[in-house]
């Protein structure tokens, strides 16, 4: 079996979590097995390899957990991007919208130089609002956004429409 299949068959759907009519995508099958584990994190890295990525911002919270890994795989930092008011030094944030209303991220105001390559992930893009949201901090910081890495995504919805235009998008999984 090939390492799409295996992934394919080891996330599971969770019916109505959070909430009624969501299909939740539990990804800990595949973090509960190391060679599975490290197949993903390979993925992930590959087309990025070569790039110069110096900074890997994982957002929360899921995206904390194969970010980390990722950013050492690509011999890079972490830089973990939160909801609002949840980072302990001083930060910087952006307001994003959502479907009803608005929400906030942040990262630390000293996580990102002008010099830095940045590569955004998260596990799953949906409606790509948060990772558009990225990048205007990256951006803003003045760093070089050099594309996005997601381990699932949910193509139905669209999210790639959000993301900046030009830049190279790698889902592992499409759902």
């Amino acid at each position: 079996m090939d390492i799409v299949a295996s992934l394919e068959q080891a996330v599971r759907t969770i019916p109505d979590f959070p909430k009624p009519g969501i299909q939740f995508k539990d990804i800990t099958p595949i973090l509960s097995d190391p060679v599975l584990l490290n197949q993903v994190v390979e993925a992930l890295a590959a087309p990025f390899v070569n790039e110069g990525i110096t900074k890997v911002i994982g957002i929360e919270a899921r995206g904390f957990i194969l970010g980390a890994m990722l950013a050492h795989r690509l011999n890079a930092g972490f830089v973990p991007v939160r909801k609002y008011g949840k980072l302990p030094y001083e930060t910087v944030s952006v307001e994003y919208e959502l479907e009803y209303g608005t929400d906030a991220i942040e990262m630390h105001i000293d996580a990102i130089d002008p010099d830095d390559r940045v590569l955004i992930h998260d596990d799953v893009i949906a409606t790509g609002g948060t990772a558009a949201a990225c990048y205007d901090l990256a951006h803003h910081s003045g760093a070089e956004v050099v594309g996005y890495a997601f381990l699932m995504e949910l193509a139905f919805l669209n999210g790639r429409a959000v993301l900046k235009e030009g830049l190279p998008v790698h889902s592992v999984l499409m759902g």
